[in-house]
């Protein structure tokens, strides 16, 4: 990742020579008001979370199209004049399509159904083509994104899939640089990083690098109901970029501690809290993610873990998602609106 030049002694100018240049780098911002009501507020721990929206595509995925690139023409397997494919929830596409835009490539991106429209939108703004599958079919399934997605990649003259869910630079693009940046950020005072997963790129990457600084450090997962990563009954779930129905290969699950898992309607309300009382624009999965958080707060709290710094990672913005759960119709039709009538909430599982 190319480094912002010093000011020029001639001119005193700093700027970054292109947009790829400021990926990386987000802030660390604390929460406290979502944390209201978890316990005694002066025996809390400091909630810390990492702000990937500020990427220039929005996103965490950023950090990963790049290199996937990258790794891709060092090797060959992407010349000039090729043809990006892969399949996407949207975000690893949005990192993927400004990469491709600055370096000439064409690319397509294959999303299933239940992807916002603005994620769709925002791909085609960067001339990206978007071939959209049905999202209730198995991953064998021929219909499904993963399938047409290579059924593209084998057709098209020049076509590379970066194949993120198997990709290694995907983790080590986390383990270079989100992980140090946290550990920087909180002058290796982290105790707790809770995240979701996808692809498991993030977890795996910024776990890693963190344990290896302090193996104390505990790494909680944020998985949807219905995601296999958490070792859930694979079924249909609302929340975007978040979860899955196999193990991908970019995903180490010796990495993860523990595991919540967090329903649809509490990972959008933690979303909608977030904005509301502390500002932050977030996306479904960040709600995933605050929901744990909230959680392992509570817990912390109640074992007097004062001194505890928990970091939660924010991975998009809710830009992408005013015409869904930003939207109280949306909500509404969906009978996520309101108090849940059933008990159940965010809870640890083995």
């Amino acid at each position: 990742m190319t480094v912002i030049a010093e000011p020029a002694p001639s001119t005193g100018m700093r700027y970054a020579d292109s947009v790829l240049d400021l990926i990386g780098r987000t802030p660390l911002v604390r929460l406290s008001r979502v944390t209201r009501g978890l316990g005694a507020t002066e025996a809390q721990p400091l909630l810390l979370a990492k702000l990937e929206m500020l990427n220039p595509g929005g996103s965490v995925k950023d950090r990963i199209g790049l290199p996937m690139i990258e790794a891709a023409e060092r090797a060959g397997l992407l010349q000039p004049g090729g043809v990006i494919v892969e399949p996407t929830s949207g975000n690893t596409g949005h990192g993927l399509a400004i990469a491709a835009a600055l370096k000439g490539y064409r690319s397509i991106f294959v999303m299933a159904d239940k992807q916002s429209d603005e994620k769709r939108s925002l791909l085609r703004a960067y001339g990206a083509e978007v071939v959209v599958c049905p999202t209730d079919v198995p991953p064998e399934s021929p219909d499904s994104y993963y399938s047409v997605a290579r059924r593209l990649v084998e057709e098209t003259p020049g076509a590379f899939s970066p194949g993120q869910y198997w990709n290694r630079e995907n983790p080590e693009a986390h383990e270079r640089t989100t992980g140090p940046e946290i550990w920087e950020q909180t002058a290796g005072r982290i105790t707790h990083l809770v995240a979701a997963a996808g692809t498991g790129g993030t977890i795996t990457g910024t776990g890693r690098f963190l344990k290896g600084r302090n193996p104390a450090v505990e790494v909680v997962g944020a998985d949807p109901e219905g995601s296999v990563l958490s070792g859930d009954a694979a079924r249909s779930y609302l929340t975007e970029g978040v979860g899955e129905d196999f193990l991908p290969g970019t995903f180490d699950p010796s990495v993860v501690d523990r595991w919540v898992r967090v329903p649809d309607r509490d990972a959008f309300h933690a979303a909608r809290r977030l904005t509301r009382e502390e500002g932050i624009l977030a996306g479904g999965s960040a709600g995933t993610a605050v929901a744990a958080a909230q959680l392992l707060v509570r817990e912390l709290t109640e074992r007097g873990r004062r001194e505890a710094v928990v970091v939660v990672i924010l991975p998009d913005t809710g830009r992408n998602y005013l015409t869904k759960f930003y939207d109280d119709v949306w909500l509404q039709d969906r009978g996520l609106l309101g108090e849940s009538e059933e008990p159940a909430g965010p809870r640890f599982v083995v």
